[in-house]
Order: structure tokens, then C-alpha cells, then sequence
């Protein structure tokens, strides 16, 4: 219990230590992905604070639950012993970002997120720290790029690693973002509605509650893959937002690792497309 309670204090402090915030937004998404041999089904609750601490400096708070549950094709896996246990992970995490500007045509962003990620039983040891460090530059009044480095979970396990993206604006109704790991098409039609095509590396990875000779000795579930995806995001209302997500998921991967970060089973799970829902209230 002063575990659990030691961990949430972390993610409490600097959750609310921005006070009288200018804007804020909840979300809900709801995102199911079957493959060959195994369905996942997530669902992430956010709550982002967004402050414009001084006339150069911001700062953007976001908080995040999410929940995985896995769920296995029986017939496929009924000499695995343990698949019947790993049907259920969790995160939370606490993004902070700051961001300064040095000039007018060149912004710092700096992030730290601590993140916690565990089967069930929540501990100390499942507290780890991603983040990155970028420099956006202003080429012209439509162009710029973005180039830096993170802690980040692209590939499952956390891994230093280089970010950058090229960024145009044709006019007010379309944009473009081209980079790693994420890249971006949109365009909008109107004020309410907007289409995206999207295309980035994302992963993750969940702390086993248990290493034993049933799961191979294995301390980490680890997942990665390559999500090409269209979004369509309706406003609503003046503060609600829906938004649609249908895409596939390449080189889809699903691992136990030991703690030498040796691959010591793969589900080989085989590809699977993608389709998801979200509600976003932003004041």
C-alpha cells in the first residue's frame, strides 16, 4: 500500500502543480485490434492542463490511464502454459512538457514523463522515466523542422533513440508532418471536420507480476508495431469532439523478455487492423 501510495504521489505532484490552468481537455478512446491468434482490445483515459506560464514559456500537463486486455485463441495456445494469465496490463502515466522560445523563429521542447507499467500488482520497480528533447526551427512562415532525442518506447522496450520531422503548411485547411517516428497528413474541410492520414512506430511494454519456469523465466511483455491509419475528427459542439480511427497495424510484434532483455517466447501473432473511437471534451 505505501508503495502504490508513494507512486501516485509522484504523478499527483506534478500533475497539479500547474494551478489556474488557460485550457483543458478529457479524453476517452476505445481501440480493438484482432489479429490471427490473438484480439486486443485498449482503452486510454487522458487529462491534458495546458498553461502559458510567461510570454516565451509553456507548459502542458497530461495524465494517462490505460488499460490492454489480450485476449487468446485457445486452440492455439493451449500448450502455453501462462497465456491464460497475461490477459490483462496496465499504464499510467504523467507527461510534462515545457517548452521555451528562443527566438522568434526557434522553439525548445523539453518532456519528462514517468511512467508505471504492471500486469496487476503495482511496485516500485515499474516506475521508469521516458522523455526527449527537440528543437523546432522556423524555416519560413510555412515550413519548419523538428529534430532532437527520447527516452521513448517506439519499439517496446525504452530506447534512446533520434526524432525528427519536417513540417509544412499549405493554407489554413491542410498540413503535412514527415519524420520518425510519427508523420501526419490533414486536411479540413470546414471548421468542423478533419481528415488525417497517419503513420508512426509505437510500442510498449508491462512489468509480469511473476518470473517462474511456467512463463520461461520472462519479466516483461513487450509490443511494437507500424500503424498506418485514416482519422476523421468531428467537432460536435463548441467543446466536444468525436474522433474515428480504422487503420493496420505492420509488423506487429508480441514478446516475453527476461531481465537480459533476451526474447524468450514469441506469440507471433501475425498483423491486424485497427479500429477505434474517442470522445474528447477541450476547453
Amino acid at each position: 500500500m505505501k508503495i502504490r501510495f508513494l507512486i501516485c504521489l509522484v504523478f499527483s505532484i506534478s500533475f497539479f502543480t500547474v494551478k489556474a490552468q488557460e485550457n483543458f481537455s478529457a479524453v476517452v478512446n476505445v481501440k480493438t485490434e484482432p489479429t490471427d491468434k490473438i484480439d486486443f482490445n485498449e482503452t486510454n483515459i487522458g487529462f491534458s492542463f495546458h498553461k502559458k506560464v510567461s510570454a516565451k514559456n509553456t507548459i502542458t500537463n497530461t495524465l494517462e490511464y490505460s488499460n490492454l486486455k489480450v485476449n487468446y485463441e485457445e486452440t492455439v495456445f493451449e500448450t502455453f502454459a501462462p497465456f491464460k494469465d497475461l490477459n490483462q496490463f496496465n499504464q499510467i502515466q504523467n507527461k510534462i512538457k515545457f517548452s521555451h522560445e528562443v527566438s522568434d523563429k526557434t522553439k525548445l521542447n523539453i518532456t519528462v514523463t514517468p511512467t508505471v507499467n504492471f500486469q496487476q500488482n503495482l511496485a516500485i520497480s515499474d516506475l521508469t522515466v521516458l522523455g526527449s528533447f527537440e528543437l523546432n526551427q522556423q524555416l519560413n512562415p510555412n515550413a519548419s523542422i523538428t529534430i532532437g532525442a527520447a527516452r521513448t518506447t517506439a519499439f517496446g522496450d525504452p530506447k534512446f533513440m533520434p526524432v525528427f520531422s519536417f513540417n509544412y503548411k499549405f493554407n489554413e485547411q491542410s498540413d503535412i508532418s514527415i519524420g520518425f517516428p510519427d508523420s501526419r497528413i490533414s486536411y479540413a474541410n470546414n471548421d468542423r471536420n478533419r481528415f488525417s492520414v497517419t503513420n508512426s512506430f509505437n510500442g510498449n511494454y508491462y512489468n509480469l507480476d511473476t518470473q517462474n519456469d511456467v512463463n520461461y523465466n520472462a519479466s516483461k511483455a513487450v509490443l511494437s508495431q507500424m500503424t498506418s491509419a485514416v482519422e476523421y475528427e468531428r467537432n460536435v459542439t463548441k467543446n466536444w469532439f468525436l474522433n474515428f480511427k480504422a487503420g493496420y497495424d505492420f509488423n506487429k510484434k508480441y514478446n516475453l523478455i527476461d531481465n537480459d532483455n533476451h526474447k524468450v517466447y514469441d506469440f507471433n501473432t501475425g498483423n491486424g487492423y485497427i479500429l477505434g473511437i474517442g470522445i474528447k471534451y477541450k476547453q
